[in-house]
């Protein structure tokens, strides 16, 4: 089991996530329809997104924003872990 921290950048997954969001992820799980989830678009390997899980196509996952305004690349692409939790940073609190 191996557990890791992602940061959300970006408004593509607004209104479920925003940007600056923390997400704990859980890699090698099986990825379900309707997942949130951290891959790579085969078109581009070097850019990490945060997308949600549409349906399984050509041995990967088709991707979706929830965001419908929002641009960005959509696609089949390899999942590398899925969001198991999301959580903000606590903000800081000023001592008088």
């Amino acid at each position: 089991m191996r557990i890791g921290r992602v940061v959300v950048s970006g408004p593509s997954m607004v209104p479920t996530l925003r940007d600056g969001d923390f997400l704990i992820v859980r890699r090698a799980v099986t990825v379900g329809t309707g997942d949130i989830v951290v891959a790579r678009f085969r078109e581009r390997p070097g850019l990490l997104v945060v997308k949600r899980a549409v349906e399984k196509r050509d041995g990967g996952w088709l991707l979706s924003s929830d965001n419908p305004f929002a641009p960005g690349p959509t696609g089949v692409a390899d999942v590398e872990a899925r969001a198991v939790l999301r959580y903000w940073p606590l903000p800081l609190r000023r001592l008088s």
